[in-house]
């Protein structure tokens, strides 16, 4: 039984990473306004229901390969080995993702990054999925480091995800090669670490890894 249901997830994964690819495919070569939900499944030798099944919109076929390495990020997270330091659950969880990025779309990467860049609609999309991100690598900071103050799980999750974002987004507008994209994110790792490790090092340091109370502004509500 887990065996069968083991091989349907991985034929359903692999059609939904089909639409994915034919629908970036079809952007660069038709345009995004120009090609419809009809063509996508077409060129995916599915339905449009099937379509459907796997994406609400058209917008959401865009961010398929983020949605699912953002999912695979929260699990990760959740499957932390015994006794691992939490610097290298954050690490090997961010790292193997981003090595997945990497590869992903070839060619059609530079494609998906211009097509957010340049619709706001898309641009609005990205930034909801990259703060929920944000906001669940803090959580699961404070998991991970019950001593670690609000503020800098704050700043930890923005450094982490904001970094790794921004050098995907230009490596892939630039037509970076595989190889060149994995040596930029290994040195913005390395930028990343050390922030990262000073936040750590810093709350630990702290008598109760508490924030400062805050206060109120002047001349007003009072």
């Amino acid at each position: 039984m887990g065996h069968v249901e083991g091989l349907r997830q991985r034929k359903k994964q692999r059609t939904r990473r089909t639409i994915a690819s034919e629908a970036l495919r079809l952007f660069a070569e038709r345009g995004y306004e120009e090609t419809t939900i009809a063509d996508i499944a077409a060129a995916a030798d599915v339905s449009p229901r099937t379509f459907f099944s796997y994406f609400p919109s058209k917008e959401d076929v865009v961010f398929a390969e983020v949605d699912d390495r953002l999912a695979e990020v929260a699990d990760r997270l959740t499957q932390r080995p015994p006794g691992e330091p939490p610097m290298e659950t954050i690490r090997r969880s961010i790292v193997d993702i981003m090595e997945a990025l990497v590869t992903e779309h070839g060619a059609y990467g530079a494609v998906q990054v211009q097509l957010i860049l340049e619709r706001p609609g898309l641009r609005a999309c990205a930034l909801q999925r990259m703060t929920d991100t944000q906001q669940e690598l803090q959580q699961r900071l404070h998991d991970l480091c019950p001593g670690i103050s609000e503020i800098d799980a704050v700043a930890v999750s923005g450094i982490a995800i904001g970094g790794m974002q921004s050098v995907i987004v230009h490596c892939r507008r630039h037509g970076y090669s595989p190889e060149a994209m994995r040596h930029a994110l290994d040195r913005t790792f390395a930028l990343v670490e050390q922030g990262v490790s000073m936040a750590f090092a810093a709350s630990m340091s702290s008598p109760s890894g508490s924030d400062p109370e805050p206060q109120k502004a002047a001349g007003r509500g009072v």
